[in-house]
């Protein structure tokens, strides 16, 4: 049938079980079945696995159980892919000062011009020192004796 139609080959179809315990194929005339006390069969694939469920032992701690594979995350990687994270999307929102039109102005402007206005700024506020200075200096050349300095901590 094959050399004809190549496509249409005959694959067997084995029924095959899963061992209770290692989670491995058990193939016809292999194994061995297990009735519980509750009725519920179970396929053991070698007396190993029988004798090792008979000791109550976990299979998530028996290495080479598949139940310990998962456990671990051993093989089957390329089966799954790993999800993508998802990058987070940046909002603009306003500022209590700001209003969002203008932090997208300033976002727009060039360089120069806000170097230009921090140097302004910066101005401004020298001048309001230097004024400041000269007033309190006036001040305390007024008062002329000494101030008595009295600590924090003393009731007056």
């Amino acid at each position: 049938l094959g050399e004809y139609y190549p496509r249409l080959t005959a694959t067997m179809v084995i029924a095959t079980e899963l061992c209770a315990l290692s989670e491995y194929r058990i193939y016809p005339g292999n194994g061995k079945l297990f009735i519980r006390r509750d009725g519920k069969p179970i396929m053991f694939g070698s007396s190993k696995a029988f004798s090792l469920t008979m000791q109550r032992k976990k299979p998530a701690k028996l290495v080479w159980t598949q139940a310990w594979r998962r456990l671990n995350k051993k093989g089957a990687t390329d089966a799954v892919i790993k999800k993508r994270a998802r990058r987070t999307n940046k909002v603009a929102r306003a500022v209590v000062g700001l209003s969002l039109d203008d932090i997208r102005k300033r976002a727009t402007q060039k360089s120069e011009v806000r170097s230009a206005q921090r140097d302004a700024a910066l101005k401004e506020v020298k001048a309001r020192k230097t004024a400041n200075k000269s007033k309190s200096g006036k001040k305390s050349v007024q008062g002329g004796g000494q101030v008595n300095k009295v600590p924090k901590n003393v009731k007056r």
